[in-house]
């Protein structure tokens, strides 16, 4: 004997996202979704299911969990506010080393002069200063290089937590 569907299941409870849940299924089993969406997310989701070697169906899933997750701003959190609090730290630095610079610089140029005034050193106050500046720059490019580095660092780690 064939059995037919019935047009709307009895329903109690509700799964995570406010859903109504048959009866008698747990929560966490996965349910049938109809949507209509515009062909380019469902070409991305092709091509998502297609890389990662999963079906269409898994791979809708899984940008929909993700899509779930940032709204409620849970791990999933898009990598453009992500990159925007970078940018605004960033901005904060650049402001910091404006107003340090140039005391900075005025400094080592008066350290110099006073070093080569005491007789002391064999060197010109143009070399000493060019030596200065030398180091200085070394050590700076080593600062800015680390803090690149640690800042692709996370981005490509909060890519890769964002496609989980």
């Amino acid at each position: 004997m064939r059995r037919t569907k019935e047009a709307m299941p009895t329903r109690s409870g509700s799964n995570d996202g406010g859903n109504p849940v048959a009866a008698g299924t747990s929560p966490s089993r996965l349910l049938p979704v109809s949507a209509k969406i515009e062909v380019s997310l469902s070409r991305e989701i092709d091509e998502y299911a297609r890389v990662h070697g999963i079906t269409r169906s898994r791979a809708a899933g899984q940008y929909l969990t993700i899509a779930q997750e940032t709204l409620r701003g849970g791990d999933g959190v898009a990598a453009a506010g992500k990159a925007e609090e970078i940018l605004e730290a960033l901005e904060g630095v650049r402001t910091v080393v404006e107003l340090l610079g140039p005391p900075s610089l005025g400094l080592m140029r008066l350290l110099t002069h006073w070093a080569t005034q005491s007789g002391g050193l064999k060197v010109s106050e143009d070399e000493l200063l060019a030596e200065l500046r030398t180091v200085a720059a070394d050590e700076w490019e080593q600062v800015l290089s680390e803090a690149e580095r640690e800042l692709h660092e996370t981005m490509r780690k909060d890519r890769t937590e964002g496609r989980r």
